[in-house]
């Protein structure tokens, strides 16, 4: 029973060891709970998150006029066909007010192809998760709560991200 005890450490000492390492990830002492995340498809359709309860969720917010923003895109869009995140959905939610075309030329550009477009017109969500800046990114665990949030630009093809993120997957 000891010796179990002492893997069961030693193995989340790893864990947490190891996302000390990844850049701009905030791991929550405390899981954090939403009522209600909604957005908006390309087609101006709302979304409620809780339909896609049971899988892993990774709320990106970003802006055609963000910098970091664009540098992060194309390996948000690698992450979303990664062989170990099959049960990741990811949703890029602009918050810059920019409209469909506007966003849809920003994926153009950077050949985005694997990810749609969502929309927070009147930044409800912004707030509502509280976010200072973008990009951010919140992570939604299976059960829809939030464990995790990276602020700023990341490399999202980082090795030592995905193996971290695929323990959630």
């Amino acid at each position: 029973m000891r010796i179990l005890i002492i893997l069961i450490f030693l193995v989340s000492n790893s864990y947490a060891n190891e996302a000390k390492e990844i850049k701009n990830l905030i791991i929550n002492k405390e899981l954090k709970k939403y009522d209600s995340v909604t957005l908006i498809d390309d087609k101006g359709k709302l979304i409620n998150i809780s339909e896609y309860k049971g899988n892993l969720i990774l709320l990106n917010f970003w802006a055609t006029w963000c910098a970091p923003c664009k540098e992060e895109m194309p390996s948000l869009d690698k992450l979303q066909i990664h062989k170990k995140m099959n049960n990741l959905r990811i949703f890029p939610v602009n918050v810059g007010r920019d409209n469909l075309e506007k966003s849809l030329n920003f994926y153009n550009e950077l050949r985005i192809k694997n990810l749609k477009v969502f929309f927070d017109t009147d930044i409800t969500l912004a707030k509502k998760f509280g976010l200072r800046g973008i990009p951010t990114s919140i992570l939604l665990n299976k059960d829809g709560l939030e464990f995790a949030r990276i602020i700023g630009s990341i490399d999202y093809e980082d090795i030592k991200f995905i193996d971290w993120l695929s323990n959630y997957n």
